[in-house]
């Protein structure tokens, strides 16, 4: 283990990245830049190298959204406030990406909903729904997450629905929900859980427009599959 001291001042991440900028560093040196400080066992980029590498699920820096802060603190001199910085990074990338997305928002077009949603459930390895409310004029009025685990006809009623709905005086829902396995083929229990939702919907004059699966990086739309029930 050489200490930053012992490491040739050009390679330091900080003073590269003052003579290069962000875009000469590692995915390793910038997480260094962030986390300043090593331990008496590492120097903080070998530190940085040892938390990218620590997560089973992905070798990159997409690998911070599924360290958990004790994960981060089993890590040899991570404590507190370091596994803390390390998912305010995770958390900062995923609300960057949901804003850029937000720009080109349209709830006409299926594509752009699945983009705005997909850094909120592409990371998830449990399934979740949200359901987004809309007034007449297509404006979103809110997002809820109202899921957690498994999203089928048995956990989820028309009523804990529609109870947002009403809340926020909605006329359209949108629904999405992610399935961990990235494959976004709707099963069975998808289909009949929304044409329940449709039929409650048309009862109490709320619209179910659509609703997304999103997988990896895909989505499956019921509107554009010919999915829903009219």
């Amino acid at each position: 283990m050489k200490s930053m001291k012992q490491i040739r001042k050009e390679e330091r991440p900080y003073e590269k990245c003052r003579a290069h900028g962000t875009q000469s560093l590692s995915d390793a040196e910038l997480l260094a830049v962030i986390l300043r400080t090593g331990s008496p066992a590492m120097n903080v980029v070998e530190m940085a190298s040892h938390v990218l590498e620590t997560s089973k699920v992905e070798d990159s820096l997409l690998s911070l959204h599924h360290l958990s802060r004790e994960d981060l603190m089993q890590i040899k001199g991570i404590g507190e406030v370091k596994a803390m910085q390390i998912q305010c990074i995770a958390e900062l990338s995923r609300r960057m990406a949901k804003a850029a997305a937000k720009d080109h928002l349209s709830f006409q077009n299926p594509a752009s909903i699945a983009r705005y949603c997909m850094e909120d459930f592409r990371h998830c390895e449990q399934e979740q729904l949200l359901v987004m409310m809309l007034n007449t004029k297509n404006r979103l009025l809110g997002e809820e997450m109202i899921s957690k685990g498994t999203v089928n006809a048995s956990l989820i009623s028309p009523r804990e629905i529609f109870i947002r709905a009403l809340h926020y005086h909605a006329v359209y829902l949108i629904l999405v929900h992610n399935h961990p396995s990235g494959d976004p083929k709707p099963s069975k229990e998808d289909i009949e859980i929304t044409h329940r939702i449709q039929e409650a919907g048309n009862l109490i004059g709320i619209e179910l427009l659509d609703h997304l699966v999103i997988g990896d990086h895909r989505y499956v739309s019921f509107r554009e599959s010919g999915l829903m029930s009219f």
